[in-house]
């Protein structure tokens, strides 16, 4: 079986976060950077399934040279070969989509298996989106994947609790945490990982990619917590969250 597994390089969620001075995008000089959690849930995913059987894992990247080395870790996890896209476009949803399709419809795998969503745009879109643009059957949130033949069946995380659907291949799949518990890379791996094919595309390569219609026009931090206070009794407590908080009628 032939899995690709799309990885985005996102801040580690760690770190401090802080708008920048244009109030356009985050100030990412100094920030921490990883491979976003929940595509490393998906590296480690692909690897059980896998389980030292036949197969091949592809990871892919899209931003540039700066994604290098969170696709060295994954070839250090365990996956087989990497393929870097340089862009200068500004990532988002639609920007992302048509390129991971293009990469698929390229190395035709039987399983796209991706996170959610990447921790810093949050919008949890790509893998429905792509999908759609493959015609491929979904699966999202998976808590539980198997594989039995040609066949996938997927538990899934819902507003209600959980479901569980199957489906034949190909397909994609994005993983939600509760999935597993990603491995460290050891040493000897980490130094074999530098050996393993590594490809380097631009989006030129995959047929171009135009802008996201969609422009940020301002960020703003969260405004700062207010000091809390002490009140004398229940009636206190009430008039207050009544008359000045205004969240009682």
């Amino acid at each position: 079986m032939k899995i690709l597994v799309p990885i985005a390089r996102t801040e580690d969620y760690n770190a401090r976060i802080v708008v920048n001075k244009a109030g356009d995008d985050i100030e990412r000089g100094g920030v921490a950077m990883v491979i976003n959690p929940f595509d490393e849930i998906a590296v480690e995913e692909a690897l059980r399934l896998l389980d030292g059987g036949e197969g091949e894992i592809v990871v892919v990247a899209i931003g540039g040279d700066e994604a290098a080395p969170e696709l060295r870790r994954a070839l250090a996890m365990g996956a087989h070969r990497a393929i870097q896209i340089n862009t200068e476009v500004k990532l988002m949803p639609e920007v992302v989509t048509p390129l991971l399709a293009a990469v698929a419809e390229r190395e035709q795998p039987d399983l796209v298996l991706m996170g959610k969503q990447s921790i810093d745009g949050d919008s949890g879109q790509v893998a429905q989106r792509l999908a759609h643009r493959l015609d491929w059957p979904q699966a999202t949130f998976a808590y539980e994947v198997s594989v039995e033949g040609g066949t996938v069946t997927v538990g899934c995380e819902v507003d209600g609790g959980t479901e569980t659907v199957a489906f034949d291949l190909p397909g994609v799949i994005s993983t939600d945490l509760r999935l597993n518990e990603p491995r460290l890379p050891k040493l000897p791996d980490i130094m074999k990982a530098k050996k393993k094919p590594y490809e380097v595309l631009t989006d030129a390569d995959l047929g171009g990619v135009e802008e996201s219609p969609i422009k940020v026009l301002s960020l703003s931090p969260p405004p700062e917590r207010q000091a809390g206070q002490i009140v004398a009794d229940v009636d206190t407590l009430i008039a207050k969250l009544r008359d000045e908080a205004k969240v009682l009628a």
